[in-house]
């Protein structure tokens, strides 16, 4: 029997009035970006992140600026990052294959995969800098064989942040903006006078940088829709309550409604929880954050089988889901519904978010029932054609085509293939 020894507090509050003022102010900026451009944007950078200089693109002497104030070692650890990351991305285009075939005598279909010609990618850096975010976008749309890809963050501390702006270029970003917030997303969505639009907008953000990318939805394509942080840990007695515990609050300093959800079949576990989260924070400087969506967010629930505790890691849908058990293949073999599993205890969501090789975009609030995380094919568009090598071939489709098209009633389609009939076939 499945018990829930902690349930998230902040379930039984409604978010809808806060969404509402969310939804409200973006509105009002997109539209004040359109209207005004430069202006609008400018003005928003002012007001929300104190920034206002001479230009929001960053110049080639302002990047190389950035790239030496590191150190050789966090260039090396960045390069070390992105090497990862743009082998599996190119392991994963190269599952991806034009094709043709003749299908019937004379008729020829196929498909040809092409990337999108510009992206905007949106790296968060107010709370922190977020250096990953820009390997997982900027780097995977270039793999992809994106054309025109640029980059905007906000400025860290007041000034273009260094590490950021070092692994946007070594990603391969054709313009680097220090910009950030919806203003960001909407330069690059509807374009200004400085800023030329972009075809589709990626990354994460905070709920106005994710509304935002919802309202522009349509005017340009996105990669999904993105809610806080979600985290899940699946475990049995084989690991202690202090590993779980850490790669709980690992993923709940992400923000104060960021879920950390604990699934396990060991009573142990269930009981010495609580107070290895305690012991965790005291040594965390991010435990007023984590401690805050821990206390108003996690969950700890006790199965009594692997049975039980699939089937509510199938109900929470997590971004993020930790396996670890004696058998985690089982979990593997079995699950349906995430973002993306990191399975035993020797790895955890912190190597996938910044180094190992994934990416780490991925869906929440229970999207990863229809969508998996951001990948080089997300940057891909699969294209089709079509081909009619002979007059019979046509004829032959045609005759099938026109009974078709007159059981629906279309009588311009119809004559699209009765034309054709009538000219290959000979008949009058």
């Amino acid at each position: 029997m499945i018990q829930h020894i902690k349930t998230a507090e902040a379930t039984r509050r409604t978010r809808d009035g806060q969404d509402a003022q969310v939804r409200q102010t973006v509105e009002t900026i997109l539209g004040d970006v359109q209207q005004r451009g430069d202006e609008a944007v400018r003005d928003y950078s002012a007001k929300f992140d104190q920034w206002s200089p001479a230009a929001f693109r960053l110049s080639q002497a302002q990047i190389d600026a950035c790239i030496a104030a590191l150190s050789a070692q966090a260039l090396a650890d960045i390069r070390f990052a992105q090497a990862q990351i743009r082998r599996f991305a190119q392991i994963q285009k190269s599952s991806m294959h034009d094709v043709e075939i003749e299908t019937l005598p004379g008729v020829v279909l196929g498909h040809r995969n092409i990337p999108v010609n510009s992206v905007g990618c949106y790296i968060p850096g107010g709370k922190y800098p977020l250096i990953a975010s820009a390997h997982m976008s900027v780097l995977t749309a270039k793999v992809a064989g994106v054309p025109r890809v640029i980059a905007c963050a906000p400025p860290f501390e007041g000034k273009p942040c260094n590490e950021i702006v070092a692994a946007m270029h070594l990603a391969g970003a054709d313009e680097i903006y220090c910009l950030g917030g919806v203003q960001a997303v909407a330069a690059m969505a509807l374009g200004t006078d400085s800023i030329a639009p972009v075809d589709m907008i990626v990354g994460p953000g905070n709920a106005y940088v994710a509304e935002a990318k919802r309202q522009l939805f349509g005017r340009v394509g996105i990669d999904l829709f993105a809610g806080p942080t979600e985290t899940l840990v699946i475990c049995d007695d084989s690991v202690d309550a202090e590993l779980v515990a850490v790669d709980l609050l690992g993923q709940a300093e992400h923000g104060p409604t960021s879920p950390a959800w604990c699934v396990t079949t060991s009573r142990r576990i269930a009981a010495e929880l609580p107070a290895a989260i305690e012991r965790v924070l005291g040594r965390l400087d991010t435990a007023a954050v984590a401690g805050s969506a821990w206390r108003d967010w996690g969950e700890i629930i006790l199965c009594d089988s692997d049975e039980e505790a699939l089937a509510e890691a199938e109900r929470l849908c997590s971004e993020h889901v930790q396996v670890m058990t004696r058998d985690p293949d089982w979990y593997l073999q079995r699950m349906t519904r995430y973002g993306a599993l990191f399975l035993g205890a020797r790895t955890n969501v912190s190597y996938g978010d910044k180094v190992i090789g994934t990416n780490h975009t991925l869906p929440t609030r229970g999207a990863g029932r229809y969508t998996g995380g951001l990948w080089v094919g997300k940057f891909i568009k699969t294209h089709t054609y079509q081909r009619v090598l002979t007059d019979e071939a046509s004829v032959a489709i045609g005759e099938v085509c026109s009974r078709l098209c007159a059981l629906e009633h279309l009588a311009g389609h119809k004559e699209q293939a009765d034309i054709r009939v009538r000219r290959l076939s000979g008949v009058a």
